[in-house]
């Protein structure tokens, strides 16, 4: 069963890359302001899955160790690395006068999201090994965190020259690199003992690296109080959902 939830849920995020064709069909600043919710949403849900359900499962399992946390600091630094790789060679590929520069971009674009997309896969597969409940939670604040991000994937795709077709087509290729990710997981998962819950740990650190690094600092660009308050609410509410998840195991 574990391999039939595990797949399940990967296709399902594998399937969310073409949410962004929206950018085709939303105005944009109506996008951009439906987005900001959603980042809030998701901050709610990745903080939550972290503190509501891996932690508690690892502390449950071995208790919170030194190795533990080292465990999780290396989550932190491998997406720190994953987004360095990227953001370096988007600044040294980017130039407005100069089109035939936008390729390396894309493909810069494509071959680290694909390996983000990639450790989504493992990290699913991790947990649905740890229970049914911290597998459905963390598939959940995947999903969240996926749905600005191929938005945004999409986005530079186009910006690079891919015609809209092309881009959904390589934007879901990079995005089924979670399923790679979850079946090399699931088929080694027997010869390394414990292997799970170390990989459960690495992914909390790169849950609380996106929400602190990626997404919180986008919800402090907006500076009018009543969307701060929406902003402040929809968060709580991505909280109380992996909250209220806790109550199925």
């Amino acid at each position: 069963m574990i391999w039939l939830y595990t797949i399940t849920s990967v296709c399902i995020v594998s399937l969310i890359s073409f949410v962004g064709a929206l950018v085709l069909v939303v105005k944009k600043n109506k996008l951009e302001h439906f987005l900001l919710y959603f980042v809030s949403f998701s901050v709610g849900a990745l903080l939550g899955d972290v503190f509501l359900h891996i932690i508690p499962k690892i502390t449950e399992e071995h208790g919170f160790s030194y190795q533990i946390g080292l465990y999780f600091l290396l989550g932190i630094v491998i997406f720190f690395i994953i987004e360095k790789f990227v953001h370096w060679h988007h600044c040294h590929h980017v130039d407005h006068s100069h089109e035939h520069k936008l390729k390396p971009l894309a493909i810069t674009n494509l071959v680290g999201d694909g390996f983000h997309n990639f450790l989504d896969g493992v990290i699913i597969a991790a947990a649905f090994m740890v229970s049914l409940p911290v597998g459905i939670a963390t598939t959940v604040a995947v999903i969240l965190h996926e749905v600005p991000q191929e938005i945004g994937d999409f986005g530079v795709l186009l910006y690079a020259g891919f015609s809209k077709a092309k881009a959904l087509l390589f934007n879901f290729l990079s995005a089924a690199l979670a399923i790679l990710g979850a079946v090399i997981t699931l088929l080694i998962s027997n010869s390394v003992p414990g292997l799970e819950l170390v990989l459960l740990a690495i992914a909390g650190g790169g849950f609380v690296y996106i929400a602190g690094s990626d997404l919180i600092p986008e919800l402090h660009k907006e500076c009018k109080w009543c969307n701060s308050l929406y902003q402040l609410l929809m968060l709580i509410l991505g909280i109380a959902i992996m909250a209220g998840l806790v109550f199925l195991e």
